[in-house]
């Protein structure tokens, strides 16, 4: 009889070994990925080099690779630090020290995108059906646009007309308030997940994905139509933690795609988004005299200096400051001379406006 002969085990691989750490902590599906993307583009952008044989000048060398030749925002460099960091003191036991060098991306300071309430009105008009209620949600009830997809039967409380949004950023909980007016079509759209979760119980199927480990703890919740998606998916597909067949949530690229096509429909000059919606929210409530902690609590931002933001898109204009201009009365003031107007009509080409310009030696 042969002794026992025992083989070293292999060591997991590095892709395998940032999964599990991130799925001990509880980090979303979508935080997995960035980070496996940013530790991968790290050690591609070393030549393979294993992370162990890198340290403090690698990390900086990248993160300055990053905004210098990538030209990535503040937040993306940020998020690529973020998955560098967990990478080394989750994984690979290391503290990083003080990573000197780097050229920072700039942090760009701009004003959200407002539409009016009429622009509103004009890109809902040109939605229908399940594209319609979520962009009613998130702009009657500040949503994000994964906390709109990943509601649940559960969070819409019609009793106390108010939905509660589980694991918002930063791992919170709030709740927001319930517009009355998509109430019948919200109970409308709960009974057609009550159809759809029927059809897959009758194929064999019928669970939704969970959160975390409460598939274990509870058995039977995945096939409860209280834990199902207000907005499911159209199909079914493998869920990447127990590799079961599952019904998750609607991808976010039919909302994206729908309100892009509404926005161009309506006309709109903005550059609206789906995230548009959330920040009209905030400044017409603003606008309605309503306090702006509250609003920071609907909104789930930490600091009130966040909300704050909104506060600077209120006024009609810049600022809501009138020009002087303006001011000037009677006939100190005209516009445009009637001989240059004539001008500038006669020398209309096309969509080029060939005129002189009003000032000589102005600057542009």
């Amino acid at each position: 009889m042969s002794p026992d002969i025992s083989y070293p085990q292999r060591e997991p691989r590095l892709s395998d070994q940032v999964r599990d750490a991130l799925r001990r902590r509880h980090y979303s599906y979508r935080t997995e990925q960035v980070y496996l993307y940013w530790i991968r583009h790290f050690i591609f952008f070393h030549k393979k080099r294993h992370p162990r044989e890198m340290a403090e000048r690698e990390v900086a060398a990248f993160l300055t690779h990053l905004a210098v030749d990538r030209r990535v925002s503040s937040s993306t460099q940020n998020q690529a630090l973020n998955a560098i960091l967990f990478l080394y003191k989750q994984v690979l036991g290391r503290d990083i020290g003080l990573i000197q060098g780097v050229v920072r991306a700039k942090r760009s300071e701009r004003l959200p995108v407002v539409m009016t309430p009429g622009e509103v009105q004009a890109v809902l008009s040109r939605l229908s059906g399940r594209e319609w209620l979520m962009a009613c949600l998130m702009y009657g009830a500040g949503l994000r646009v994964m906390e709109c997809l990943r509601l649940r039967v559960k969070d819409i409380d019609f009793g106390l007309n108010q939905i509660v949004v589980r694991d918002g950023k930063g791992g919170k909980d709030r709740t927001t308030t319930l517009p009355a007016a998509v109430i019948p079509a919200l109970r409308s759209r709960i009974e057609e997940v009550r159809r759809v979760r029927e059809g897959d119980l009758a194929d064999g199927y019928g669970e939704v994905s969970l959160p975390y480990a409460l598939d274990r703890k509870y058995p039977n919740a995945a096939r409860e139509l209280a834990w199902w998606y207000v907005f499911p998916s159209s199909a079914r597909s493998v869920d990447p933690y127990s590799k079961r067949i599952k019904r998750h949530h609607l991808d976010d690229s039919v909302i994206q795609r729908a309100v892009k096509q509404a926005v161009r429909a309506a006309g709109l000059s903005k550059p609206a988004t789906c995230h548009t919606f959330r920040h009209s929210f905030a400044t017409h409530l603003l606008a309605a005299g309503h306090d702006i902690r509250t609003i920071q609590e609907l909104l789930g931002h930490q600091d009130v200096r966040t909300t704050m933001i909104y506060t600077h898109v209120l006024g009609k204009g810049a600022r809501g400051v009138s020009s002087p201009l303006d001011g000037l009365a009677g006939d100190s003031i005209k516009a445009i001379p009637a001989l240059e107007a004539r001008e500038m009509s006669a020398n209309w080409n096309g969509n080029v406006l060939k005129a002189r310009p009003p000032f000589v030696g102005s600057a542009p």
